[in-house]
Parts: C-alpha cells; sequence; structure tokens
C-alpha cells in the first residue's frame, strides 16, 4: 500500500499542475501550460499546487483510465474543487490523432467489464435530459475531449452541479468513461459517443 501511495504521488503532483485555471479548456501539446506538456514543469508545477491545495483544504479526486479490450486510451483525470465549480484535467494518449471523443461521469465505480459496460449509464441524480453544459444536462455530462495530431488529448475544462464528496452529486466512487465518437449532445440518452473506449474509477486523495 506504501509503494503505490508512493508511485501515486508524482503522478497527481504532474496532473494537479494548472488545474485552479478558469478556462474551458487547454489547448494541445505546448499550449497545455504546466500541467503535463512539460515533465520538468510539471513536476515543479504540481508540487506547489499539491501544496497549495492541501494547506487550503481544498477536495481533490482522481481517475486512472485503462483501455477496455481492444483499445489502446489510457490516461488520469483529476477533479479539483473550487469554490462553487469544478476544474477538470484530463490527460489520454492513445487514440487516434485529431480526434473528438464523448467523456462522461458514469453511475458506478465498476471497470471490470471488457467493454465499460459495469460503469452503469451517465450520473444523473437530476434526472435531467442529455445534453451540452450551457442547456439542461445530466451532471455527468461533460466536454468532448480533442485529441491532437500525436493522439494525445491535454484538456482542461470547468463543471458546474458536481462535487467530490459529501452529497447526492458527489462523484467520489464514481466512474469516467471516454467514448468512440464525439458527443453530438442530442440523442438520449448517451449523445450517440458509441463504444467505451477507456475506463477508472473516481476516488478522493489523499
Amino acid at each position: 500500500m506504501k509503494h503505490t501511495q508512493w508511485l501515486l504521488t508524482p503522478l497527481l503532483m504532474i496532473a494537479l499542475a494548472g488545474c485552479t485555471t478558469p478556462h474551458g479548456h487547454a489547448g494541445h501539446g505546448g499550449d497545455a501550460g504546466p500541467g503535463m506538456g512539460d515533465g520538468k514543469r510539471g513536476m515543479m508545477g504540481g508540487q506547489g499546487m499539491m501544496g497549495q491545495g492541501m494547506m487550503q483544504g481544498m477536495a481533490m479526486a482522481m481517475a486512472t483510465l485503462t483501455p477496455t479490450q481492444g483499445n489502446t486510451a489510457r490516461g488520469m483525470v483529476v477533479f479539483h474543487q473550487m469554490q462553487g465549480h469544478m476544474m477538470v484535467h484530463a490527460h489520454i494518449t492513445g487514440v487516434a490523432p485529431n480526434s473528438e471523443h464523448g467523456f462522461h461521469l458514469h453511475d458506478v465505480g465498476n471497470c471490470a467489464s471488457a467493454d465499460g459496460t459495469s460503469a452503469g449509464g451517465h450520473f444523473n441524480p437530476g434526472k435531467t435530459a442529455h445534453g451540452p453544459q450551457d442547456a439542461e444536462h445530466h451532471a455527468g455530462d461533460m466536454p468532448s475531449l480533442k485529441a491532437d495530431a500525436d493522439g494525445v488529448i491535454n484538456q482542461k475544462f470547468m463543471l458546474h452541479g458536481v462535487t467530490i464528496k459529501g452529497d447526492a452529486n458527489s462523484i467520489d466512487g464514481r466512474s469516467v468513461i471516454l467514448h468512440a465518437n464525439a458527443d453530438d449532445y442530442k440523442t438520449q440518452p448517451t449523445g450517440n459517443s458509441g463504444a467505451r473506449i477507456a475506463c477508472g474509477v473516481i476516488s478522493t486523495h489523499p
């Protein structure tokens, strides 16, 4: 257990860097800032961010995405609770260059099935329709993610209406799913995002 925690700490330091910026999402590659684009700057920035987060008592959670059967997408998603909103930073590799992918919070924290269906449907405590962030939508509806020319996703965005833990809108113990196709934000209840190509269970940290 201690060895596992030791391995997770530097990963969190890298991933958390830049999570407090209120922008909709970062650019790809060199535009991503100190988060994950530059290993040295990312580690230094992450240490500072980790220290600030702990001192201020901000809630954080993470999910490690692993590919479903026959796929290669994998990475990390970090959630950082701010005042009135949540910042999300997704760093994922192993997808097609310049591709776009539906990205959702799912209800069940279980990625055991080969196709990711064990994660259940979208997280939707309010029993609302699926849709984009600026209209009626599931609590688990998130912006689609876009890969760069190298098949790397490095994107940050803001969510409202969800929390790390402690109430009905808590994401702790739920899951994150990356889909094969872009979300059309119209088709009910999934957005016609296609197969589940990566899955990760969300857990709070520390």
